[in-house]
């Protein structure tokens, strides 16, 4: 995911302490500091390349534009650092060549968003396995049987799901639903969620969503898709945001709601992470 750093150009030329070297009357370079100077150099080589095999595009993004890495003053949440989970022996990742369905091989339990710093997890959705009864609660009552049997119908492999609360009162939640290939993940969001331009498929409580103005879609990986929406006021007391990321095979929700109001920076960070974990 992130385009491997190599070393400048090696060239014909000598070194200039091989060049200095020759020259008579110059002084040769002592074995010991050209020793101390080949193990900084490869130092360096080998702690570059671990940093860019891990970084999630971090090399290829200003350090502003990477969520985490400026200070709390932005609004941003303190979440724990990221890592993708280890894969079945020969098992491909979603993007790669020969993963034509663009099938996630890890468990979609460890592909959800952890929990950031100071935050309650939700006793129901804990991280682990849902029933596509309960996610299609998400949803206004008389959309869910609909949506319940749209999952049946394009056989939705799995549901995972977690949600958590802030200290600052906002409610957090992310469901993840793996399909058997990209294709059935993509019609599932276009035929059934109806997800565009508008939000689609109206949540619980019916708020009235709107495009997200302040969506930069900046920091997606490759290849996949987000749409973000935010209930604009005026708001019945709390306000929702509503994010879908479809990764290959498998179609995100999250949702931030919080009496007063939202916050945009923590929600745009929230979905900008679980897309660079399912990428």
């Amino acid at each position: 995911m992130t385009e491997q750093l190599t070393p400048s150009a090696v060239t014909d030329e000598a070194p200039p302490a091989q060049q200095a070297a020759d020259v008579p009357g110059v002084p040769k370079p002592r074995r010991k500091a050209l020793r101390a100077v080949a193990r900084w150099a490869a130092a360096v080589i080998v702690c570059g390349g671990i940093g860019t095999g891990t970084a999630f595009g971090v090399a290829s993004m200003e350090r502003t534009d990477v969520p985490g890495l400026t200070t709390r003053s932005d609004g941003r949440w303190d979440y724990p650092a990221l890592s993708l989970p280890a894969l079945p022996a020969g098992s491909p990742r979603p993007y790669n060549d020969g993963n034509r369905g663009e099938i996630h091989h890890a468990d979609p339990r460890e592909l959800l968003l952890p929990l950031p710093a100071g935050a309650t997890q939700d006793k129901e959705l804990d991280g682990g396995w849902v029933t596509p009864e309960r996610f299609a609660e998400v949803y206004e009552k008389d959309k869910r049987r609909e949506v319940r049997l749209a999952l049946a119908d394009y056989a939705v492999r799995h549901v995972a799901a977690r949600g958590w609360t802030m200290p600052d009162g906002t409610s957090s939640r992310v469901y993840l639903l793996r399909f058997n290939s990209v294709g059935i993940a993509e019609r599932f969001k276009d035929h059934v969620l109806v997800v565009g331009a508008d939000s689609g498929v109206p949540l619980a409580g019916s708020p009235t969503l709107e495009l997200d103005p302040d969506w930069a879609s900046s920091g997606l990986v490759e290849n996949t898709m987000a749409y973000l929406f935010a209930e604009e006021k005026p708001y019945d007391g709390e306000q929702t945001r509503l994010g879908y990321v479809q990764a290959g095979d498998t179609v995100a929700l999250l949702t931030h709601s919080r009496k007063g109001g939202a916050p945009g920076v923590p929600f745009h960070q929230s979905v900008i992470l679980q897309n660079q974990l399912l990428g």
